[in-house]
């Protein structure tokens, strides 16, 4: 009998990839999608015939509970929430309806339709925003800057809440950013390889940034998902880091992104003061020693690799 596998958020760059891997591990798989005008299932379009999409969303705890039901997972990927950090200061009530409150009414779902259900939370990096140490890893105090990283506390902290009282098979994946040519042109990473290929190609003459000096521990996205599956895989339920144990920067970021076209980040890349946070997260480290010990996982996909594939996907994108 097929594994089955119920991910929310499985229109997103995580959610598609993670319904891929599963498939191709023989996993009946089921995505939660929102009900909306318009429907986008770009990323999915491809196995959209080898899924079943249920309609739920995570403000509404009886829709979760309908989709345990219909769907009677032996595994839960909560990849679903208000994820871009920018919009949390412009909405951080409803980015606390999903990120946060969304997590504790899917537990309560699956606490109460399928409590044998095994639960993976992503949980963040921005949690620990103005960092205590460097590298993070999973005793690191936590110190969220913007009000999605707080959200991402609450959701980190009621999971093992729910791990502790119910003793549910829960845990929480503190991912540290992850890229690919699917992840959403909101994001600084996909706004610059997107804007290296309209310049390539004539279409675009300037590119605009705010802070180029923030560093992060960027990693490619499909590597990741295999370590959200690997988690609920183990004989007990732990949290981890997932990263990659490097840091670099926007600016690396523009410069290995030019440099695939051939042209010199300086030339076209101009600083825009709206564009940087009330408060900024400066540098982003993971630890990732406990996943490779107890995981066995490790990145396989280098920085300046996944830039590559990311500039060159968006080439062939501008048709």
């Amino acid at each position: 009998m097929k594994k089955r596998a119920l991910i929310t958020g499985i229109t997103g760059q995580d959610g598609s990839y993670l319904a891929e891997f599963l498939l191709k591990k023989n996993y009946q798989v089921f995505g939660l999608t929102r009900r909306t005008s318009t429907s986008n299932y770009d990323r999915i379009k491809e196995i959209i015939d080898e899924i079943t999409l249920i309609s739920g969303d995570l403000l509404d705890e009886h829709s979760l509970t309908n989709a345990i039901k219909e769907s009677q997972p032996g595994e839960v990927y909560n990849l679903a929430s208000q994820s871009f950090v920018p919009v949390s200061w412009s909405q951080p009530v409803l980015t606390g309806e999903f990120t946060a409150l969304g997590v504790t009414r899917m537990l309560e779902a699956i606490r109460l339709a399928k409590p044998d259900a095994r639960f993976y939370q992503a949980s963040s990096s921005e949690m620990f925003g103005r960092v205590q140490e460097t590298p993070q890893k999973e005793t690191t105090p936590f110190y969220p800057r913007s009000p999605y990283g707080v959200a991402k506390v609450y959701g980190h902290w009621i999971t093992v809440n729910y791990r502790e009282s119910y003793q549910l098979f829960a845990v929480s994946g503190i991912l540290f950013n992850h890229e690919s040519p699917r992840r959403g042109l909101e994001f600084v990473t996909r706004k610059i390889t997107h804007a290296v290929a309209r310049i390539k190609l004539g279409r675009q003459k300037k590119l605009k940034l705010g802070n180029m000096a923030a560093k992060r521990d960027w990693g490619f996205a499909p590597d990741y998902v295999e370590a959200m599956w690997l988690m609920l895989q183990q004989e007990k339920p732990e949290d981890f880091v997932i990263g990659t144990g490097h840091t670099w920067s926007v600016e690396d970021f523009a410069r290995i992104a030019f440099s695939v076209i051939g042209l010199n980040w300086r030339d076209y890349v101009e600083i825009d003061q709206s564009l940087i946070r009330p408060v900024e997260v400066d540098l982003l480290r993971a630890d990732p020693a406990k996943a490779k010990r107890l995981l066995n996982w490790e990145p396989k996909t280098s920085f300046e690799a996944m830039v590559k594939i990311m500039v060159e996907a968006d080439l062939k994108k501008e048709p």
